[in-house]
């Protein structure tokens, strides 16, 4: 007989397909070659689509898309990051990407599978049916997903600006795209998240305005201070003031801010939402 996988299992397959990705990759790299795009490419789309399944059945139980608690939004945000990748990838025409995509993904599904406290509670309707409120919600963990598509990318300027000042391009540097690439695909997804967040806000307030009780005034805060530090570097960026290493540790400080504020925002929940049934399953 036959016994059902439960939501959480699923995401479990799914971080070992991440996990195994970034081993393959790092695996290549320390034998001196460039990482097994192909076989790394696959893993992640093997733990993708496991991934789906997972949340799939756990939006299924909740009657929604599944954004109630720490756990589903980092689950949310690892896997917006994954679909930038499996869709764009092919543009960055690298290798490394994916195996920080792989290393991206393992770190949030992993840890967040690991701290129980983040999904003991599950939330049902948490967006009472509304389309748009979900929509708003996505949006803002999407927009989440490609930051971190960024911060993988402004990881290997970094890597690209050391191996040029230490003169060491030879080995797996030899497989990093060139800095004027990078830059440029940096500046295209930051300004794409940009856009996303600030589209996202922009359908919260319509509801928000209506009924200002129905947003908690330090989750509205965090997220427009996120919203607002993203577009201050990319305005410093686009006038020239924030360059090579400074805009690459900015864009990666930023990101890790944003994945720290999902605790707090996530806390900081309006008390309608309906408590499901506690985290039984690992």
């Amino acid at each position: 007989m036959s016994v059902a996988l439960t939501d959480r299992q699923w995401i479990w397959l799914a971080a070992g397909f991440y996990l195994a990705g970034f081993l393959l990759g790092t695996l290549s790299v320390l034998r001196g070659g460039r990482p097994s795009g192909l076989a790394v490419y696959g893993l992640i789309l093997g733990g993708f689509v496991l991934q789906n399944i997972g949340l799939g059945l756990r939006g299924h139980a909740v009657g929604g898309c599944p954004l109630g608690n720490t756990f589903e939004m980092f689950q949310f945000t690892a896997w917006a990051s994954i679909i930038l990748y499996l869709v764009v990838g092919v543009a960055f025409r690298s290798s490394l990407l994916g195996h920080l995509t792989a290393a991206l993904a393992a770190v949030l599904t992993l840890v967040s599978l690991s701290i129980p406290a983040w999904d003991a509670t599950r939330r049902a309707h948490i967006f009472g049916g509304n389309p748009w409120i979900e929509f708003h919600a996505a949006l803002a963990l999407f927009s989440y997903g490609v930051f971190g598509l960024l911060a993988l990318t402004s990881l290997l300027s970094l890597l690209r600006l050391h191996s040029l000042k230490s003169k060491h391009t030879g080995g797996w540097f030899a497989f990093l795209p060139s800095v004027l690439d990078l830059d440029l695909i940096g500046v295209r997804l930051l300004t794409t998240g940009v856009v996303l967040l600030a589209a996202s806000l922009t359908v919260g307030s319509v509801y928000w305005l209506r009924d200002t009780a129905s947003v908690s005034l330090p989750k509205l805060l965090i997220t427009v201070l996120i919203w607002a530090a993203y577009a201050g570097a990319l305005t410093l960026r686009l006038r020239g003031r924030l360059l090579a290493k400074r805009f690459a540790w900015t864009c990666v400080a930023l990101f890790v801010a944003a994945l720290l504020s999902l605790g707090p925002v996530n806390a900081s929940r309006h008390p309608v939402a309906v408590a499901t049934r506690p985290l039984a399953s690992p």
